[in-house]
């Protein structure tokens, strides 16, 4: 699988990416085993970058990562996590996560925290969680709400860091592109990660980011290709950025499925591939909660689609 510089920073990506929040239970128990298989199974169609987070059952996701990939060599992957959201344990008895979406126990609480003593704490603790001598690429999460903190003290932390050789790529990762070229613009960032703004529905991370990105020399991630599994299974009801889509977009979907068709292409593949023809984005990031679904994906991946399907959809 082609792979690929993020920025300048040296850290190689493949072409697809894991998404490891399923491995933290998102919206439902996974286990051990099932963890390890699919992550197994992603390693085995090449897939040679995997993404974290400490937000992703409170620290499962990173924890089982590292442990499936502490014995492969350790340069021949990149792993990214993130900083913004610091762990702190809790007395029991426990409750659930449910209500942040994590089928696992409430041990720990999540506090915002973008200050730089935050920005190491979550690093450190992250290290450990992961059992890995480095990781690679360390995005800000989610810093919507708090921009300021996030650009005056928790990059040039972050940029510290890199400059230390504890980080080798620094970005921010959102589900808004607006704000993602900002970072671009003003920082010195490697990538940035963008989630559910580059897709067969959404485009606007085209409009400014991969611009700005391209431009500048800068790499993009982008995530939610399938906007929640509208552009994976178009229906009624279908999740569209984490809610049921309305009918409208539902009906955009039909319809790009329905070209999609004429020729010989199923959406799931075009959805997959669409991002990649702009030169600024360096992988597609997609979610797997088995080996099943890590095959499936690689296969999609890897069919062919052509010119002319995208001048029918004009994207």
């Amino acid at each position: 699988m082609r792979l690929t510089e993020l920025g300048g920073s040296g850290c190689l990506v493949s072409a697809l990416s894991f998404g490891a929040a399923g491995l933290g239970n998102l919206l439902g128990e996974v286990d051990d085993a099932t963890a390890r298989d699919a992550l197994d199974a992603a390693w085995d169609v090449g897939v040679r970058y995997f993404d974290t987070a400490p937000h992703y059952g409170l620290g499962l996701s990173e924890r089982r990562l590292g442990a499936a990939l502490r014995h492969r060599p350790r340069d021949a992957y990149t792993v990214s996590t993130k900083v913004g959201r610091v762990l702190e344990p809790v007395a029991g008895p426990y409750g659930d996560d449910l209500a942040e979406g994590f089928a696992v126990p409430a041990t720990h609480r999540r506090r915002w925290d973008f200050s730089a003593d935050g920005v190491r704490r979550s690093i450190e603790d992250s290290l450990g969680r992961l059992g890995l001598d480095r990781i690679d690429v360390v995005f800000l999460h989610d810093p919507d709400d708090h921009a300021e903190q996030a650009l005056d003290e928790a990059y040039p932390a972050l940029e510290r860091l890199r400059a230390e050789g504890v980080v080798r790529a620094i970005g921010a990762g959102m589900n808004q592109a607006g704000p993602l070229a900002r970072f671009v613009r003003e920082t010195d960032v490697d990538a940035v990660l963008c989630a559910g703004r580059y897709s067969l529905l959404d485009q606007r991370a085209g409009d400014e980011l991969l611009p700005e990105a391209a431009a500048r020399g800068k790499s993009v991630v982008v995530g939610g290709v399938f906007n929640s599994g509208l552009l994976a299974d178009p229906r009624p009801g279908a999740p569209y950025d984490y809610a049921a889509a309305p009918p409208d977009l539902v009906e955009r979907a039909l319809r790009i499925k329905a070209v999609c068709e004429s020729h010989g292409v199923p959406l799931r593949a075009a959805a997959l591939a669409f991002p990649l023809r702009h030169p600024a984005v360096a992988s597609v990031l997609v979610g797997a909660r088995s080996a099943a679904e890590v095959r499936d994906a690689a296969e999609q991946f890897g069919q062919s689609v052509p010119q002319e399907l995208w001048e029918e959809l004009g994207v």
